[in-house]
């Protein structure tokens, strides 16, 4: 059984982003799943606070990802990059003994915007952050929504059919890399 571990890059209570993860959950290959985290509770990165220790919200995440056999970003794009409390939580994640779960870690990258080039940029900017934790890049497929506000409802539940497969091709590309 393959297992994802999937994060979503906004704390928004409707994401577009949260709610591709959940559908990603729903439309997984046979013989594989997607447990979903949050980033919500990570404190800004400080060494002096992680000198007194790191934050449990981070051991949590620090562990999830390590258990799982790859990681799923949904990343949203604020003003043509990543959001900072997403790159933050991965600053911490990343940071002094957990670089060390990155190291070949299998990652992919998608995201969803209700502008017309979608999370293009946002997930452009991952791959040299990516590359400094010397996770395995996934590059067999890019998924990114654009126009979100027309394919998930107010709740942030994705509602178009033609994304939705779009989305599981994309999982079971990842999946079969693994």
């Amino acid at each position: 059984m393959a297992t994802i571990f999937g994060l979503s890059g906004s704390l928004r209570r409707a994401s577009f982003n949260a709610g591709l993860l959940r559908t990603a959950a729903e439309v997984m290959p046979n013989g594989s799943e997607l447990t979903i985290g949050t980033i919500a509770g990570v404190p800004l990165y400080d060494a002096d606070l992680e000198a007194e220790g790191t934050p449990p919200v981070v051991l949590t995440l620090r562990d999830r990802i390590a258990a799982a056999d790859g990681l799923l970003l949904a990343t949203p794009e604020y003003n043509g990059g990543i959001p900072g409390v997403f790159k933050n939580a991965l600053d911490w994640i990343g940071s002094g003994p957990g670089a060390k779960i990155f190291d070949g870690k299998p990652v992919a990258v998608i995201g969803a915007s209700p502008m017309g080039f979608g999370t293009l940029s946002a997930q452009t900017a991952w791959l040299p952050i990516l590359r400094a934790l010397k996770a395995d890049q996934w590059h067999g497929g890019r998924l990114t929504v654009s126009g979100a506000r027309k394919l998930f409802d107010a709740d942030g539940n994705l509602t178009d059919d033609e994304t939705r497969e779009k989305l599981r091709g994309f999982l079971e590309g990842f999946v079969a890399s693994l």
